[in-house]
């Protein structure tokens, strides 16, 4: 299983602003390994869905072109200092994580 997310939530007047640095090698498939000089296979994320409280506030899919342990920032209104933030993803071997973290 991958390593954990690094989850930073905080409000900003009545919005809560998200950031996630999320743990994965994102191969496109297309690179050859400098030793073997066989191909890399691919291996990225597919979807990423994050919650507050339980509520999907964004659903996302990516692709091999995303950079390794991509980033990911978006703001929600209507959230509260307290809350539960939930952000989870599965790549394309089928392979998952979730983490959460409290607004603060």
């Amino acid at each position: 299983m991958a390593e954990p997310m690094k989850i930073r939530a905080t409000m900003q007047g009545d919005v809560a602003d998200v950031k996630v640095l999320m743990n994965h090698p994102m191969e496109t498939g297309l690179r050859k390994d400098a030793k073997t000089g066989q191909m890399v296979p691919a291996h990225h994320i597919n979807t990423v869905t994050a919650k507050i409280n339980g509520n999907t506030v964004l659903e996302g899919n990516m692709a091999g072109g995303v950079s390794k342990n991509p980033y990911l920032g978006f703001k929600v209104k209507g959230a509260k200092s307290g809350d539960t933030v939930e952000v989870s993803w599965v790549d394309n071997k089928g392979d998952k994580r979730t983490d959460t973290a409290k607004i603060a």
